[in-house]
């Protein structure tokens, strides 16, 4: 009886740590998609401030930190954001990575 809520206990910890990187996993990808677009907007002048300053602001917001910022040649308007978030616990940083602006 004892090895069986051992066993129990241990799928549910297996769960939750799975359910945890899922949710940072998620959580960082939303991050980077969003800072990205801010960036490119302030890129191109559709918003004030610096571009990685402003996708460094946007990522905060969700949680996550900036980890790279690439941004285009002048007015182009392409940015490549590279987040990451903590899921606490255990686990290792989640990351995510977007880019946004026009078609290459």
């Amino acid at each position: 009886m004892t090895g069986l809520a051992v066993l129990a206990l241990l799928s549910v910890a297996v769960v939750v740590l799975l359910l945890q990187a899922s949710s940072a996993a998620s959580k960082a990808a939303t991050a980077a998609d969003l800072s990205a677009l801010a960036a490119a907007d302030a890129t191109r002048g559709l918003a004030p401030g610096n571009p990685c300053v402003v996708a460094g602001a946007v990522a905060e917001l969700h949680g996550a930190r900036v980890t790279e910022c690439g941004i285009g040649t002048t007015g182009t308007g392409t940015a490549l954001i590279r987040v990451s978030v903590d899921p606490g616990g255990l686990l290792p940083d989640a990351t995510g990575a977007a880019r946004a602006g026009p078609p290459p």
